[in-house]
């Protein structure tokens, strides 16, 4: 058993790209998305939406995220979010998968985070080496439950601090929800 620290959460992450999961008292589709960071609708799908029990093996999906994407994802969700509540750590994290699944961004999660629009990075902690700080536990369990909830979101593409924020084209944005001090658009 690997003790309680930030490689619980990797360790769990490379377990999603087995096949099979003994199901722990008290767990739910939604406990296990988010500890193995796999999208909810897909864990529920593999198993024909059945109810859980303790004691009884279920199928985990095959992971479309590397864990070098996660951690990738979570050195950029620290950076953007260290601060913030932890539901504004989730929706950084939705804001970078939902770029993924837009036709306006790029397809992958790397080219996502290292994009340049207009000679910018359009992430500051891209731009100003933030992102090569390790990321938290917060951060990593945040990408996981991000990934767990994909597909179900707002559709937020877009965050920022409205007081700090300079762009008058991003303040015309729809605004989606305002967690701590960023506000989420579409």
């Amino acid at each position: 058993m690997v003790s309680l620290s930030a490689f619980t959460l990797t360790t769990k992450s490379e377990a999603a790209t087995g096949t099979a999961h003994k199901v722990q008292y008290g767990e739910s589709y939604w406990k296990i998305a988010k500890g193995f960071g796999i999208p909810v609708n897909s864990l529920m799908a593999a198993n024909h939406n059945a109810p859980l029990y303790a004691g009884q093996t279920i199928t985990l999906p095959y992971s479309t995220v590397s864990a070098a994407d996660k951690e990738l994802m979570a050195r950029l969700v620290h950076a953007e979010a260290v601060g913030e509540p932890y539901a504004g750590k989730v929706a950084v994290a939705t804001v970078i998968l939902n770029r993924v699944s837009s036709p306006d961004f790029p397809n992958t999660i790397r080219k996502v985070i290292y994009q340049i629009s207009n000679g910018h990075y359009a992430f500051t902690p891209v731009q100003d080496g933030r992102i090569n700080q390790p990321a938290d536990a917060a951060s990593k369990r945040a990408v996981n439950e991000a990934l767990a909830f994909r597909g179900q979101g707002n559709g937020s593409l877009f965050f920022y601090n409205p007081r700090t924020a300079q762009s008058k084209w991003i303040f015309s944005r729809p605004v989606t929800v305002t967690i701590g001090n960023h506000r989420f658009a579409k």
